[in-house]
């Protein structure tokens, strides 16, 4: 039969089901096959912490959003466009979501009593009339997959039903167009080894994409065309993938071999898997006993002449404090990676949350100050890794760099930068005496940073240690002046990164008197609130923060000349705390602490509020 095409500008689709159901890998592959497409896109993962929840019941709800588009895109968007949902429970976790008059594909094979019991229902959703807001498609998909894939010898029955996810693929596909060449060759590959199992997911997505085409439930498929970008070769990255790459690169332009010591904690944990992959780049990685461990063989690593990189998460951060205390103390580099997530304690391990920039900037103890760098977007996380390098080669200083649990799941496609346009990062090592006679460990160069040293360098043995050191020589010291003098010139050489940083980058229209300062993850939504509050006839100038400490010398400035400054943030208020503590500036506090990014209708409406 034919079927409308129908042409959208712009698509939200979630995948929702159970977390045994496969729907980060259906939505992986979805967002693969559009990439190639050209769109422009924005995905959100969301899945529980819980490595196997109950079956069937809310916990145990996984789902993955992507918005596509074809034009330039800033967030995962708010409410989906469709919602697929395997499960009773994936439908009442998810349907909130969903805009009204929505289009809503449920697997009606899932719901049966004892499901419908699992999730809470009392009644049937699909019966009692309670979606009529919502385009229901009813799909038999646990069925249909089963008929596809009758015949493959030595497919058990179970495997056949879980192949659903892949059936549940090739509708959506088929639906917008995506290519299905990019998906049946992922499953060639991945299932390589199995053969029937191969055989049964590439049935299950042929059956699913032919289903699309012939039922009569669906009488439409849209297009979305490419986005227009600028010319060059691209990648769909998330923001673990673009840290890696980050750090491989500045070991690459540094000359100093990458060391990645981290334990296990989520969602830091990726970090080193995607590492522990490049060995062919001369990056080594170490799997540490206990976090404070981790942090420990890394600042070894680095004394050792090597980049050392530590990775973890909130609560690895607080036992990692006494090293980077230590690392202070020795003036040597470390870059400490911290994807934040919801806390205190162990919180919601697999939500976000942008609560460690107080922790990050002030939790050790003593006078202990470091630069501390933010991400914004997944692949910016790319730029910020690189610099998080250079600040710590540059001024021999460990160096926090933050991204969070919704940057380092998130993708969207990335312009593969020339090599030549990188930065070098030289570590500029000790190589002879800087004094007559003799090597001074902590004699200082013009941005107050001390010589970096390699350990067996001829004649240039010295002290290491965790106790005061003597200004010039090293030695151990418990002289006042002398530690006051060390302190304020630890201070000084932090405060000396802002002379690197260029000037805010400020998104200015005439006659705006309101500034919407934001940093880390937050900056998509911020971005995309301000341009609808801006065709509304609203005037809003937004800037975003990368470094936090120090803050940017031209910050003062900039606060100081608007009426009001708001500072969205995915905490109870910490950069706001900063800000008017540094400027006395009475600055505007948006927050969210849900363990979920700012919606764009949030942020426009607070920003209209406060207008």
């Amino acid at each position: 039969m034919t079927k409308d095409v129908k042409e959208r500008e712009r698509v939200v689709v979630r995948f929702a089901g159970d977390s045994g159901d496969g729907m980060q890998l259906v939505g992986s592959r979805f967002t693969d096959a559009t990439a190639v497409l050209g769109n422009d896109l924005a995905t959100l993962p969301d899945f529980p912490a819980e490595i196997r929840a109950p079956a069937g019941t809310l916990a145990g709800v996984s789902a993955f959003q992507i918005h596509f588009a074809s034009r330039d895109i800033l967030t995962p968007g708010d409410r989906p466009n469709v919602l697929v949902a395997m499960n009773p429970a994936a439908l009442k976790a998810n349907l909130g979501t969903l805009e009204k008059g929505g289009m809503l594909i449920v697997n009606e094979d899932s719901f049966g009593d004892n499901n419908l019991k699992k999730a809470g229902y009392e009644r049937n959703p699909l019966e009692d009339g309670s979606l009529d807001d919502y385009q229901l498609v009813r799909v038999p998909m646990t069925t249909l997959t089963v008929r596809a894939t009758e015949g493959i010898d030595g497919l058990m029955s179970k495997d056949a039903q879980r192949c659903k996810n892949l059936f549940a693929l090739g509708l959506l596909s088929w639906m917008y167009g995506r290519p299905t060449d990019v998906s049946e060759e992922w499953i060639e590959r991945k299932f390589a080894a199995k053969p029937a199992i191969k055989a049964a997911n590439l049935a299950a997505f042929r059956a699913g994409y032919n289903f699309g085409e012939t039922a009569e439930l669906l009488g439409v498929h849209y297009e979305v065309k490419a986005a227009p970008a600028e010319p060059g070769t691209y990648r769909n990255v998330n923001g673990t993938t673009a840290t890696a790459l980050g750090l491989i690169a500045a070991s690459v332009r540094s000359g100093l071999p990458l060391f990645l010591s981290s334990y296990p904690i989520t969602p830091a944990s990726e970090l080193l898997h995607e590492l522990s992959r490049h060995r062919r780049f001369g990056v080594r990685t170490m799997q540490a006993e206990d976090e404070i461990a981790a942090a420990s063989i890394a600042l070894g690593a680095s004394f050792g002449g090597q980049l050392g990189v530590t990775s973890t998460s909130g609560p690895g951060l607080d036992l990692k404090a006494e090293t980077i205390g230590l690392a202070v103390a020795l003036e040597l580099p470390l870059v400490i990676v911290d994807v934040q997530r919801a806390g205190p304690s162990t919180g919601m391990p697999t939500k976000t949350e942008q609560a460690d920039l107080l922790m990050a900037m002030y939790g050790r103890h003593g006078e202990s100050p470091l630069p501390v760098v933010a991400a914004s977007t997944p692949a910016q996380c790319f730029e910020a890794a690189i610099e998080a390098v250079r600040i710590a080669v540059r001024y021999r200083t460990p160096v926090i760099l933050l991204t969070d649990t919704f940057l380092a799941n998130s993708s969207e496609p990335w312009r593969l930068p020339e090599v030549s346009e990188l930065p070098e990062i030289d570590p500029a090592f000790a190589t002879e005496h800087n004094t007559e006679g003799g090597f001074w460990p902590y004699k200082r160069d013009e941005r107050l940073a001390r010589p970096w040293a390699i350990p067996g360098t001829p004649g240039l043995q010295h002290r290491i240690g965790g106790l005061e050191k003597q200004d010039l020589t090293g030695n151990i010291s418990y002289d006042p002046e002398n530690h006051e003098r060390m302190t304020r010139l630890r201070a000084a050489k932090v405060a000396k990164v802002a002379e690197d940083a260029p000037p805010i980058h400020v998104d200015r229209v005439e006659g705006a008197e309101v500034l919407v300062l934001g940093w880390g993850s937050t900056y998509g939504a911020i971005a995309a609130a301000v341009r609808r509050v801006r065709r509304g006839g609203g005037k809003v100038d937004q800037a975003h923060l990368h470094l936090l400490n120090p803050l940017p010398r031209d910050l003062g400035e900039l606060v100081r000349s608007y009426r009001k400054v708001i500072v969205p943030e995915l905490n109870m208020g910490q950069l706001v705390k900063v800000v008017r503590a540094e400027y006395l500036v009475d600055a505007d506090s948006v927050t969210k602490v849900r363990g979920l990014p700012f919606f764009t209708a949030e942020l426009e409406e607070a920003i209209r509020e406060r207008l």
